[in-house]
C-alpha cells in the first residue's frame, strides 16, 4: 500500500497491468492450455493479480476470448479493406493482401496464434470460424480474377491454392520470433517472392 497526498492509501497494482496486458496473457494462456482447460485464476496467477482485477477490465473468459480473436480478424479485414486503392490487376491485389497478412500477424503474433488454434468449441470461436472462411472467400475469389487474367494457372483449383497460400503464412507462427531480427516488411516480402515469383532461377 501507498500513501496519498490526501492522506488515504492506495492499493499499489502490478506495473503495466492494464487490458492489453491482459488480452496478451490470455491470448498465450489459451494457446498453451486450450481455452477449456484455461481458467480466470490461471490468469490471475499468471498475471500476479487477483481475480477480481480481471473482472474490472472484462465480464469473463468468453470476452477474452472474443476480444482476442477479434484483434486478429479485424486486423486481417483491415487490410481487406485497403484493396480497392491498389492499383492494377488481380495477382497485384492478391499479393498485396498476402503481404498485409504476414505484417498482421508479426504485428499480432500471440492474438493470430490463438485463431488458428480455436476449432468451434464455443460460440465465439464459432462466429470466428465463420469469419475466417468469409476471409478465405475473398482470397479465393481474388486467385480465380487472377487465373482468367491470365496471371495464375488456371489449371489449379483458386480454393486449393488458397489453402497453399495461406498454410505458408499461418506457419509462420511456428518459427518466428519478434526478437529474431527479421521485419514485418523483410519477412512480407519473402513470402510474397517465394509464393509469387518461387524459388526456381529461370534463364533468359
Amino acid at each position: 500500500m501507498t500513501t496519498t497526498e490526501s492522506g488515504g492509501t492506495r492499493r499499489r497494482g502490478r506495473p503495466g497491468y492494464d487490458l492489453e496486458t491482459l488480452l496478451m496473457a490470455a491470448a498465450e494462456l489459451f494457446y498453451e492450455r486450450g481455452y477449456d482447460g484455461t481458467s480466470i485464476q490461471d490468469l490471475a496467477n499468471r498475471l500476479g493479480v487477483t481475480k477480481s482485477a480481471i473482472y474490472h477490465h472484462v465480464p469473463g473468459k468468453e470476452a477474452l476470448l472474443r476480444l482476442a480473436v477479434d484483434r486478429a480478424l479485424d486486423g486481417l479485414f483491415a487490410e481487406v479493406a485497403k484493396l480497392d486503392a491498389v492499383e492494377g490487376r488481380a495477382v497485384d491485389r492478391l499479393e498485396h493482401l498476402v503481404r498485409g497478412s504476414v505484417t498482421v500477424l508479426v504485428e499480432q503474433l500471440p492474438f493470430v496464434t490463438l485463431l488458428l488454434r480455436v476449432r468451434g468449441n464455443s460460440e465465439t470461436e464459432r462466429e470466428a470460424l465463420a469469419r475466417r472462411r468469409e476471409f478465405d472467400q475473398i482470397v479465393t475469389a481474388l486467385v480465380a480474377d487472377a487465373a482468367a487474367e491470365g496471371d495464375l494457372r488456371p489449371d489449379v483449383d483458386p480454393a486449393m491454392t488458397t489453402r497453399l497460400l495461406f498454410g505458408m503464412v499461418n506457419s509462420l507462427i511456428e518459427w518466428y520470433r519478434p526478437q529474431g531480427g527479421l521485419s514485418a516488411a523483410d519477412l512480407a516480402a519473402t513470402v510474397a517472392t517465394v509464393a509469387f515469383d518461387g524459388l526456381r532461377v529461370r534463364g533468359d
